[in-house]
C-alpha cells in the first residue's frame, strides 16, 4: 500500500521502518522539512516529503505528532488522499506538555474525537499506547503464544478493518475497543495503556478502564 507518515518521532519512525521492510511504498513526514528526514529516508527507502504532500494517493495515513501540534497541521491535509483512506490516530493528552485542551478537559471529548475535528476526517486511534521499540521488536507470527495485541478504536468499519490487517501484516493481535468515543478506554492512565499483553489480558484491561480522566492526565 502507498502509506503517509506525518511525524517522525520514536512511533513514525519505527512505524517507517517497519512498513517499508514490509514492502510498502511509504511517504514520512515532520515539522522541520523533508530535508531533516535524510537519514531515515536512507535506511528506510521512504521517501522524505512535506507535510502537506504526506497524504498524497496514500490509502492509510498515519498522524503521530504530539496532541498540541494537531491545530497547526495544514488544512485539506487529506485532500489529495486515495478514495476511503484509512487515518490512524496515534495521539494521547499530556496537559504538561500539551496545555489544556478545554474540549478534552470541559467538554469531555476523548483525545480522537478532538483530532478528528481538527483534521475534518475519521480517525482510528491505534498505537498510542505502544512502547515505539516494541514495534521492532515485538513482533511474533499469528498464533505465537507470546504474540501481543493491541487495542483499536474507530467509527469506520472498513477503516478499523484495513488498520487491524496492517497491524496484524506486522506482527501483532488486535482488540476492537470500539468507537471513537469509546476510545478512553485506552487512553494514558487506563489499564491497558503500556500493556504488553494478548488478546485476553487487553480485553481484561479495557474492560477494566475509568470512565474518568486520572488526575494525573488533567490539566
Amino acid at each position: 500500500m502507498k502509506i503517509g507518515i506525518i511525524g517522525a518521532g520514536n512511533i513514525g519512525g519505527n512505524l517507517t521502518r517497519r512498513l517499508t521492510a514490509l514492502g510498502h511504498d511509504v511517504s514520512v513526514a515532520n515539522s522541520r522539512g523533508p530535508h531533516t528526514l535524510t537519514e531515515l529516508a536512507q535506511e528506510t527507502g521512504a521517501t522524505p516529503v512535506p507535510v502537506e504532500e504526506a497524504a498524497r494517493g496514500a490509502q492509510v495515513v498515519v498522524v503521530t505528532v504530539p496532541l498540541k501540534a494537531v491545530p497547526d497541521l495544514p488544512s485539506g491535509l487529506l485532500d489529495g488522499a486515495a478514495e476511503g483512506v484509512a487515518v490512524i490516530d496515534t495521539g494521547n493528552y499530556y496537559p504538561q506538555r500539551d496545555g489544556r485542551i478545554t474540549g478534552i478537559e470541559d467538554e469531555g471529548l476523548t483525545e480522537s474525537r478532538w483530532t478528528e475535528r481538527h483534521i475534518g476526517h475519521p480517525v482510528i486511534k491505534a498505537f498510542n499506547g505502544t512502547y515505539a521499540q516494541d514495534i521492532l521488536d515485538g513482533p511474533r507470527p499469528a498464533g505465537d503464544p507470546d504474540r501481543l495485541a493491541l487495542p483499536v478504536a474507530g467509527d469506520d468499519a472498513a477503516a478499523k478493518r484495513v488498520v487491524r490487517d496492517l497491524i496484524d501484516e506486522l506482527g501483532f493481535d488486535t482488540v476492537d475497543s470500539g468507537g471513537i468515543d469509546d476510545s478512553w478506554h485506552q487512553q494514558p492512565g487506563t489499564p491497558v495503556y503500556g500493556l504488553r499483553a494478548g488478546v485476553d489480558g487487553v480485553t481484561e484491561a479495557l474492560a477494566k478502564a475509568p470512565k474518568d480522566r486520572p488526575a494525573d492526565f488533567r490539566g
